[in-house]
Protein backbone atom coordinates (compact mmCIF):
# COMPACT_ATOMS: atom_id res chain seq x y z
CA UNK A 1 0.00 0.00 0.00
CA UNK A 2 1.21 3.05 -0.78
CA UNK A 3 1.89 6.03 1.81
CA UNK A 4 -1.05 8.81 2.05
CA UNK A 5 0.04 11.73 1.69
CA UNK A 6 -0.05 14.34 4.75
CA UNK A 7 -2.72 16.54 3.43
CA UNK A 8 -5.85 15.55 5.53
CA UNK A 9 -8.26 17.03 2.39
CA UNK A 10 -6.30 15.34 -0.54
CA UNK A 11 -9.04 12.97 -1.83
CA UNK A 12 -11.85 13.93 -0.44
CA UNK A 13 -14.98 14.38 -2.36
CA UNK A 14 -16.23 18.00 -2.21
CA UNK A 15 -18.91 17.17 -3.75
CA UNK A 16 -20.63 14.98 -0.25
CA UNK A 17 -19.04 17.62 1.25
CA UNK A 18 -21.03 20.28 -0.20
CA UNK A 19 -24.27 18.49 0.29
CA UNK A 20 -23.26 17.74 4.33
CA UNK A 21 -22.96 21.69 4.34
CA UNK A 22 -26.31 22.23 2.76
CA UNK A 23 -28.20 20.20 4.68
CA UNK A 24 -26.82 21.01 7.86
CA UNK A 25 -27.56 24.97 6.92
CA UNK A 26 -31.17 24.36 5.59
CA UNK A 27 -31.23 21.60 9.03
CA UNK A 28 -30.29 24.88 11.55
CA UNK A 29 -33.04 27.26 9.46
CA UNK A 30 -35.77 25.15 9.88
CA UNK A 31 -34.80 24.32 13.57
CA UNK A 32 -34.71 28.36 14.16
CA UNK A 33 -38.04 28.62 12.21
CA UNK A 34 -39.86 25.54 14.34
CA UNK A 35 -38.44 27.32 18.06
CA UNK A 36 -38.03 31.09 17.20
CA UNK A 37 -40.43 33.43 19.09
CA UNK A 38 -40.61 37.41 18.62
CA UNK A 39 -38.89 37.30 22.79
CA UNK A 40 -36.12 35.56 21.83
CA UNK A 41 -34.36 37.54 18.74
CA UNK A 42 -30.28 36.86 19.45
CA UNK A 43 -29.77 34.88 16.78
CA UNK A 44 -26.65 32.93 19.07
CA UNK A 45 -28.28 32.87 21.86
CA UNK A 46 -27.51 29.04 23.30
CA UNK A 47 -30.17 28.68 25.89
CA UNK A 48 -32.65 28.30 22.89
CA UNK A 49 -32.45 24.93 20.85
CA UNK A 50 -31.40 26.65 17.93
CA UNK A 51 -28.41 28.17 19.74
CA UNK A 52 -27.46 24.32 20.98
CA UNK A 53 -27.64 23.09 17.55
CA UNK A 54 -25.06 25.55 16.56
CA UNK A 55 -22.89 24.53 19.06
CA UNK A 56 -23.03 20.99 18.30
CA UNK A 57 -22.63 21.98 14.43
CA UNK A 58 -19.56 23.70 15.13
CA UNK A 59 -18.46 21.11 17.44
CA UNK A 60 -19.46 18.29 14.38
CA UNK A 61 -16.99 20.23 12.97
CA UNK A 62 -13.73 19.00 14.48
CA UNK A 63 -15.47 15.31 14.68
CA UNK A 64 -14.81 15.32 11.02
CA UNK A 65 -10.99 17.16 11.13
CA UNK A 66 -10.02 13.70 13.40
CA UNK A 67 -11.81 11.62 11.67
CA UNK A 68 -10.06 12.91 7.84
CA UNK A 69 -6.83 12.75 10.31
CA UNK A 70 -6.90 9.27 11.27
CA UNK A 71 -5.36 6.35 8.99
CA UNK A 72 -8.00 4.61 7.05
CA UNK A 73 -6.47 1.23 7.93
CA UNK A 74 -7.64 2.33 11.68
CA UNK A 75 -11.05 1.94 10.88
CA UNK A 76 -11.03 -1.58 9.20
CA UNK A 77 -8.05 -3.10 11.93
CA UNK A 78 -10.10 -1.29 15.04
CA UNK A 79 -13.98 -2.19 13.46
CA UNK A 80 -14.48 -5.06 15.83
CA UNK A 81 -13.57 -3.13 18.73
CA UNK A 82 -15.94 0.09 17.46
CA UNK A 83 -19.02 -2.55 17.57
CA UNK A 84 -17.99 -4.00 21.06
CA UNK A 85 -17.72 -0.98 22.63
CA UNK A 86 -20.82 0.07 20.88
CA UNK A 87 -22.78 -3.03 21.94
CA UNK A 88 -21.69 -2.36 25.41
CA UNK A 89 -22.46 1.21 25.55
CA UNK A 90 -26.32 -0.10 24.62
CA UNK A 91 -26.42 -3.01 27.22
CA UNK A 92 -25.08 -0.27 30.29
CA UNK A 93 -28.05 1.78 28.82
CA UNK A 94 -30.48 -0.96 30.97
CA UNK A 95 -28.30 0.37 34.18
CA UNK A 96 -27.18 3.60 33.92
CA UNK A 97 -29.57 4.90 31.16
CA UNK A 98 -32.16 7.52 31.55
CA UNK A 99 -35.99 6.96 30.79
CA UNK A 100 -37.15 9.58 28.02
CA UNK A 101 -40.61 9.09 26.45
CA UNK A 102 -40.83 5.99 27.73
CA UNK A 103 -37.34 4.73 26.07
CA UNK A 104 -34.56 3.78 28.36
CA UNK A 105 -31.99 5.38 25.15
CA UNK A 106 -29.64 8.17 27.21
CA UNK A 107 -26.83 8.78 29.32
CA UNK A 108 -28.13 11.82 31.12
CA UNK A 109 -24.86 14.34 31.96
CA UNK A 110 -26.55 16.85 33.86
CA UNK A 111 -28.65 18.67 30.86
CA UNK A 112 -26.69 17.28 28.28
CA UNK A 113 -27.60 13.94 26.88
CA UNK A 114 -26.04 11.02 24.55
CA UNK A 115 -28.05 8.55 22.70
CA UNK A 116 -25.84 5.70 22.20
CA UNK A 117 -28.15 4.53 19.15
CA UNK A 118 -26.86 7.25 16.68
CA UNK A 119 -23.62 5.86 16.92
CA UNK A 120 -23.72 2.38 16.65
CA UNK A 121 -25.36 2.39 13.67
CA UNK A 122 -21.59 3.29 12.10
CA UNK A 123 -20.32 0.76 14.73
CA UNK A 124 -22.45 -2.08 13.11
CA UNK A 125 -21.82 -0.45 9.22
CA UNK A 126 -18.01 -0.70 10.14
CA UNK A 127 -18.31 -4.32 11.28
CA UNK A 128 -20.60 -6.02 8.90
CA UNK A 129 -17.64 -4.19 6.05
CA UNK A 130 -14.78 -5.67 7.99
CA UNK A 131 -16.49 -9.09 8.10
CA UNK A 132 -17.67 -9.37 4.57
CA UNK A 133 -13.94 -8.37 3.75
CA UNK A 134 -12.92 -11.47 5.05
CA UNK A 135 -11.69 -14.09 2.60
CA UNK A 136 -14.15 -17.19 1.90
CA UNK A 137 -17.02 -15.33 2.87
CA UNK A 138 -19.88 -15.98 0.73
CA UNK A 139 -22.91 -14.74 1.67
CA UNK A 140 -24.72 -17.81 -0.11
CA UNK A 141 -23.60 -20.12 2.64
CA UNK A 142 -26.01 -20.73 5.35
CA UNK A 143 -23.01 -20.05 8.37
CA UNK A 144 -22.16 -16.88 6.51
CA UNK A 145 -25.58 -15.81 6.52
CA UNK A 146 -26.47 -16.49 9.81
CA UNK A 147 -23.14 -14.35 10.86
CA UNK A 148 -24.15 -11.11 9.21
CA UNK A 149 -27.56 -11.50 10.59
CA UNK A 150 -25.79 -11.76 14.15
CA UNK A 151 -23.96 -8.57 13.39
CA UNK A 152 -27.18 -6.63 12.33
CA UNK A 153 -29.67 -8.54 15.01
CA UNK A 154 -27.89 -7.39 18.15
CA UNK A 155 -27.69 -4.02 18.19
CA UNK A 156 -31.63 -4.25 16.70
CA UNK A 157 -32.64 -6.21 19.84
CA UNK A 158 -30.99 -4.34 22.56
CA UNK A 159 -32.32 -0.81 20.91
CA UNK A 160 -35.85 -2.92 21.06
CA UNK A 161 -35.79 -3.70 24.06
CA UNK A 162 -35.49 0.10 25.33
CA UNK A 163 -37.60 -0.22 23.99
CA UNK A 164 -37.21 2.24 21.27
CA UNK A 165 -38.59 -0.06 17.91
CA UNK A 166 -38.30 2.73 15.15
CA UNK A 167 -34.32 3.25 15.39
CA UNK A 168 -34.39 -0.84 16.20
CA UNK A 169 -36.41 -1.00 12.56
CA UNK A 170 -33.27 0.91 10.95
CA UNK A 171 -30.88 -1.74 10.97
CA UNK A 172 -33.14 -3.81 8.97
CA UNK A 173 -31.78 -2.12 5.71
CA UNK A 174 -28.48 -3.49 6.19
CA UNK A 175 -30.75 -6.21 4.81
CA UNK A 176 -30.15 -4.91 1.44
CA UNK A 177 -26.49 -4.63 1.49
CA UNK A 178 -25.83 -8.24 2.22
CA UNK A 179 -27.96 -8.75 -0.72
CA UNK A 180 -25.75 -6.51 -2.93
CA UNK A 181 -23.22 -8.52 -1.96
CA UNK A 182 -24.90 -12.14 -2.29
CA UNK A 183 -27.25 -13.25 -0.05
CA UNK A 184 -30.18 -14.96 -2.34
CA UNK A 185 -32.89 -12.87 -3.27
CA UNK A 186 -35.53 -15.41 -1.96
CA UNK A 187 -34.92 -13.22 1.48
CA UNK A 188 -35.54 -10.53 0.43
CA UNK A 189 -38.93 -11.77 -0.99
CA UNK A 190 -39.78 -13.76 1.83
CA UNK A 191 -39.53 -10.36 4.11
CA UNK A 192 -41.32 -8.37 2.11
CA UNK A 193 -44.41 -11.20 2.01
CA UNK A 194 -44.12 -11.12 5.78
CA UNK A 195 -44.65 -7.36 5.61
CA UNK A 196 -46.98 -7.42 3.51
CA UNK A 197 -49.06 -10.27 5.22
CA UNK A 198 -48.57 -8.81 8.05
CA UNK A 199 -50.29 -5.41 7.36
CA UNK A 200 -52.99 -7.75 5.36
CA UNK A 201 -53.82 -9.75 8.65
CA UNK A 202 -53.86 -6.50 10.95
CA UNK A 203 -57.14 -5.22 8.83
CA UNK A 204 -58.54 -7.92 8.01
CA UNK A 205 -58.18 -10.25 10.83
CA UNK A 206 -56.66 -12.99 11.20
CA UNK A 207 -59.23 -15.63 10.01
CA UNK A 208 -59.91 -13.57 6.96
CA UNK A 209 -56.23 -13.85 6.41
CA UNK A 210 -55.99 -16.90 6.68
CA UNK A 211 -58.78 -17.62 4.48
CA UNK A 212 -57.18 -14.83 1.96
CA UNK A 213 -53.91 -17.19 1.85
CA UNK A 214 -54.94 -20.51 1.76
CA UNK A 215 -56.81 -19.48 -1.44
CA UNK A 216 -53.95 -17.92 -2.91
CA UNK A 217 -51.47 -21.02 -1.74
CA UNK A 218 -53.92 -23.69 -3.54
CA UNK A 219 -54.27 -21.38 -6.75
CA UNK A 220 -50.53 -21.59 -7.21
CA UNK A 221 -50.47 -25.41 -6.64
CA UNK A 222 -53.10 -26.03 -9.11
CA UNK A 223 -51.31 -24.09 -11.87
CA UNK A 224 -47.94 -25.06 -11.49
CA UNK A 225 -49.37 -28.75 -11.26
CA UNK A 226 -51.50 -27.71 -14.29
CA UNK A 227 -47.92 -26.12 -16.41
CA UNK A 228 -46.58 -29.74 -15.07
CA UNK A 229 -48.41 -32.23 -13.60
CA UNK A 230 -45.42 -34.12 -11.68
CA UNK A 231 -44.82 -30.96 -9.74
CA UNK A 232 -47.54 -31.77 -7.20
CA UNK A 233 -45.58 -35.03 -6.63
CA UNK A 234 -42.53 -33.72 -6.61
CA UNK A 235 -43.25 -30.97 -3.89
CA UNK A 236 -46.29 -31.57 -2.14
CA UNK A 237 -43.82 -31.39 0.82
CA UNK A 238 -42.65 -27.89 -0.29
CA UNK A 239 -46.43 -26.90 0.07
CA UNK A 240 -47.47 -28.51 3.22
CA UNK A 241 -44.48 -26.32 4.20
CA UNK A 242 -45.69 -23.33 2.74
CA UNK A 243 -49.53 -23.83 4.41
CA UNK A 244 -47.97 -24.53 8.34
CA UNK A 245 -45.86 -21.53 8.02
CA UNK A 246 -48.25 -19.25 6.47
CA UNK A 247 -51.07 -20.25 8.88
CA UNK A 248 -48.52 -20.25 12.18
CA UNK A 249 -47.48 -16.54 10.83
CA UNK A 250 -50.99 -14.94 10.69
CA UNK A 251 -51.93 -16.32 14.05
CA UNK A 252 -49.21 -15.00 15.27
CA UNK A 253 -49.37 -11.68 14.08
CA UNK A 254 -52.26 -11.15 16.30
CA UNK A 255 -49.60 -12.25 19.50
CA UNK A 256 -46.91 -10.25 18.83
CA UNK A 257 -49.31 -7.07 17.94
CA UNK A 258 -51.15 -7.29 21.25
CA UNK A 259 -48.41 -8.52 23.78
CA UNK A 260 -45.02 -7.51 22.25
CA UNK A 261 -45.73 -4.15 20.59
CA UNK A 262 -46.62 -1.27 23.08
CA UNK A 263 -50.07 0.44 23.05
CA UNK A 264 -48.87 3.49 21.71
CA UNK A 265 -47.50 1.48 18.60
CA UNK A 266 -50.51 -0.22 18.33
CA UNK A 267 -52.45 3.05 18.25
CA UNK A 268 -50.39 4.28 15.05
CA UNK A 269 -50.83 1.30 12.81
CA UNK A 270 -54.48 1.32 13.97
CA UNK A 271 -54.67 5.66 12.24
CA UNK A 272 -52.75 4.65 9.57
CA UNK A 273 -54.72 1.25 8.97
CA UNK A 274 -57.78 3.49 9.33
CA UNK A 275 -59.30 1.46 11.26
CA UNK A 276 -59.51 4.20 14.49
CA UNK A 277 -59.43 8.43 14.06
CA UNK A 278 -57.68 9.76 16.78
CA UNK A 279 -57.07 13.51 15.84
CA UNK A 280 -56.93 14.65 19.49
CA UNK A 281 -54.43 11.55 20.84
CA UNK A 282 -52.40 9.40 19.75
CA UNK A 283 -53.03 10.64 16.06
CA UNK A 284 -52.46 14.42 17.07
CA UNK A 285 -49.07 15.25 16.01
CA UNK A 286 -49.32 13.41 12.19
CA UNK A 287 -52.73 15.17 11.79
CA UNK A 288 -51.23 18.62 12.73
CA UNK A 289 -48.44 17.80 11.11
CA UNK A 290 -50.12 17.28 7.62
CA UNK A 291 -51.91 20.51 8.45
CA UNK A 292 -48.95 22.34 8.63
CA UNK A 293 -47.59 21.39 5.96
CA UNK A 294 -50.39 21.52 3.48
CA UNK A 295 -50.77 24.91 4.73
CA UNK A 296 -47.60 26.20 3.00
CA UNK A 297 -49.28 25.77 0.00
CA UNK A 298 -47.12 25.78 -3.25
CA UNK A 299 -44.58 28.77 -2.59
CA UNK A 300 -44.49 28.65 1.28
CA UNK A 301 -45.54 31.36 3.72
CA UNK A 302 -41.81 32.56 4.38
CA UNK A 303 -39.17 32.11 6.57
CA UNK A 304 -40.08 33.31 9.89
CA UNK A 305 -43.59 33.35 8.79
CA UNK A 306 -44.96 29.81 9.75
CA UNK A 307 -47.72 30.92 12.32
CA UNK A 308 -48.02 26.52 12.73
CA UNK A 309 -44.71 26.25 13.67
CA UNK A 310 -44.17 29.30 15.77
CA UNK A 311 -47.41 28.26 17.69
CA UNK A 312 -46.41 25.06 18.56
CA UNK A 313 -49.47 23.05 16.97
CA UNK A 314 -46.91 20.04 16.15
CA UNK A 315 -45.42 18.91 19.56
CA UNK A 316 -41.72 18.57 19.30
CA UNK A 317 -41.49 19.44 15.59
CA UNK A 318 -37.91 20.74 15.77
CA UNK A 319 -37.32 16.72 15.93
CA UNK A 320 -38.66 14.20 14.11
CA UNK A 321 -41.24 16.60 12.34
CA UNK A 322 -38.98 18.85 11.55
CA UNK A 323 -39.75 18.43 7.78
CA UNK A 324 -43.21 20.52 8.66
CA UNK A 325 -41.44 23.49 9.40
CA UNK A 326 -39.56 23.02 5.83
CA UNK A 327 -43.44 22.52 3.87
CA UNK A 328 -45.03 25.45 5.81
CA UNK A 329 -42.29 27.89 5.43
CA UNK A 330 -40.99 26.82 1.72
CA UNK A 331 -44.36 25.44 0.43
CA UNK A 332 -44.33 22.64 -2.23
CA UNK A 333 -41.29 24.25 -4.06
CA UNK A 334 -39.10 23.81 -1.23
CA UNK A 335 -40.11 20.45 0.72
CA UNK A 336 -39.52 19.25 -2.91
CA UNK A 337 -36.19 20.50 -3.24
CA UNK A 338 -34.78 19.21 0.13
CA UNK A 339 -36.39 15.75 -1.07
CA UNK A 340 -34.32 16.41 -4.62
CA UNK A 341 -31.48 16.96 -2.74
CA UNK A 342 -31.66 14.22 -0.37
CA UNK A 343 -32.03 11.80 -3.65
CA UNK A 344 -29.03 13.32 -5.35
CA UNK A 345 -27.00 12.78 -2.05
CA UNK A 346 -27.74 9.29 -2.31
CA UNK A 347 -26.67 8.90 -5.81
CA UNK A 348 -23.71 10.48 -5.02
CA UNK A 349 -23.04 7.56 -2.60
CA UNK A 350 -23.98 5.19 -4.43
CA UNK A 351 -21.48 6.32 -7.14
CA UNK A 352 -18.78 6.46 -4.64
CA UNK A 353 -19.32 3.22 -3.24
CA UNK A 354 -19.19 1.75 -6.49
CA UNK A 355 -15.67 3.19 -7.30
CA UNK A 356 -14.23 1.46 -4.04
CA UNK A 357 -11.45 -0.81 -4.73
CA UNK A 358 -11.55 -2.83 -1.19
CA UNK A 359 -14.79 -4.95 -0.39
CA UNK A 360 -14.59 -3.09 3.07
CA UNK A 361 -14.87 0.52 2.08
CA UNK A 362 -17.76 -0.76 -0.73
CA UNK A 363 -19.74 -2.40 2.16
CA UNK A 364 -19.65 0.32 4.10
CA UNK A 365 -20.68 2.67 1.59
CA UNK A 366 -23.27 0.55 0.89
CA UNK A 367 -24.46 0.30 4.52
CA UNK A 368 -24.31 4.24 4.64
CA UNK A 369 -26.42 4.29 1.81
CA UNK A 370 -29.17 1.87 3.04
CA UNK A 371 -29.08 3.82 6.49
CA UNK A 372 -29.62 6.98 4.85
CA UNK A 373 -32.27 6.00 2.71
CA UNK A 374 -34.45 4.27 5.12
CA UNK A 375 -34.10 7.81 7.88
CA UNK A 376 -35.08 9.91 4.78
CA UNK A 377 -38.05 7.86 3.62
CA UNK A 378 -39.59 6.62 7.05
CA UNK A 379 -39.40 10.19 8.41
CA UNK A 380 -40.82 11.49 5.09
CA UNK A 381 -43.58 9.68 5.19
CA UNK A 382 -44.43 9.96 8.73
CA UNK A 383 -44.42 13.36 8.86
CA UNK A 384 -47.08 13.21 6.16
CA UNK A 385 -49.33 10.43 7.00
CA UNK A 386 -48.14 8.32 4.88
CA UNK A 387 -46.31 5.46 7.36
CA UNK A 388 -47.18 5.36 11.10
CA UNK A 389 -44.90 7.20 13.89
CA UNK A 390 -41.91 5.14 14.52
CA UNK A 391 -40.02 8.34 15.79
CA UNK A 392 -36.80 8.74 13.75
CA UNK A 393 -35.30 11.87 12.64
CA UNK A 394 -34.50 13.25 9.40
CA UNK A 395 -30.46 13.27 8.70
CA UNK A 396 -28.95 16.56 9.18
CA UNK A 397 -32.30 18.40 10.05
CA UNK A 398 -33.56 17.01 13.15
CA UNK A 399 -32.69 18.99 16.14
CA UNK A 400 -30.06 16.71 18.78
CA UNK A 401 -26.76 16.30 19.03
CA UNK A 402 -26.40 12.62 19.16
CA UNK A 403 -28.26 12.50 15.66
CA UNK A 404 -25.98 15.00 14.08
CA UNK A 405 -22.75 13.45 15.51
CA UNK A 406 -24.12 10.30 14.52
CA UNK A 407 -24.62 11.26 10.67
CA UNK A 408 -21.68 12.97 10.44
CA UNK A 409 -19.26 10.19 11.52
CA UNK A 410 -20.98 7.44 9.46
CA UNK A 411 -20.24 9.72 6.10
CA UNK A 412 -17.06 11.11 6.63
CA UNK A 413 -15.75 7.93 7.82
CA UNK A 414 -17.14 7.03 4.39
CA UNK A 415 -15.30 10.34 2.58
CA UNK A 416 -11.88 9.20 4.73
CA UNK A 417 -12.15 5.71 3.14
CA UNK A 418 -12.94 7.40 -0.41
CA UNK A 419 -10.03 9.74 -0.27
CA UNK A 420 -7.77 6.95 -0.15
CA UNK A 421 -9.24 4.58 -2.24
CA UNK A 422 -6.04 4.96 -4.82
CA UNK A 423 -3.85 3.53 -2.61
CA UNK A 424 -5.91 0.78 -2.44
CA UNK A 425 -4.58 -2.63 -3.49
Amino acid sequence: MRKRKSNIFKGVDWILVLFYLTFIFLGWLSIYGATYSDTEYELLDFSTKYGKQSIWILLSFIIIIIILAIDRKFYENFSGVFYLVSMLSLVLLFVFGKNINGATSWYSFGSFGIQPAEFAKAATALALANFLNEKNQDLRKLPTQLKAFGIILVPALLITLQPDPGSALVYGSLILVLYRFGLPLYYLVIGSLALILFIITLYFGYLNTLIIATIIITFLLIYFNYKNNKYLRHNWMRFVAIYFFTGFFIFSVDFVFNNIFEQRHRDRFDILLGKTADTQGIGYNTDQSVITISSGGFRGKGFLQGDRSQGDFVPEQETDYIYSTVGEEWGFLGSSLVIILFVLFLLRILKVAERQKSVFSKVYAYAIVAIFFFHFTINIGMVMGLLPTVGIPLPFFSYGGSSLWGFTILLFILIRLDADRIYEW
